[in-house]
């Protein structure tokens, strides 16, 4: 779900839809909004689960003050997606724990 008027900031500006691939699954996004805002409005809740409880962790504090969204984008491990802009193409990876986990439970994971 995305909004597109906002009571207080006013409606979501135009912006260019692109398309980008979360763990293989390619989503709608537009470009310039953090990776981690498309991933919710496409359902995709969990962005890593943390290394020792395995846990799911998602959009916390979604400024880039904490770890909880990192993700490998583009190859590049622990970005914190909920302050990196979307670009058309763009790969990005859930995660376990620090870096890059190929074989992560939470991969395209939607929240029920």
């Amino acid at each position: 779900m995305r909004i597109f008027k906002h009571p207080i900031l006013g409606p979501l500006p135009p912006a260019t839809r692109v398309r980008i691939i979360v763990d293989g699954r390619s989503i709608e996004a537009f470009e310039d909004e953090p990776v981690a805002v498309a991933m919710m409005a496409a359902g995709i809740h969990v962005c890593r689960l943390t290394e020792k409880r395995r846990e799911p962790r998602g959009i916390f504090c979604a400024r880039g003050q904490c770890t909880d969204c990192i993700m490998t984008v583009d190859g590049r491990p622990n970005v914190r997606t909920c302050v990196t802009p979307v670009k058309e193409g763009m790969r990005v990876e859930t995660g376990g724990g620090a870096g890059s986990d190929p074989g992560s439970p939470c991969s395209a994971q939607s929240s029920p």
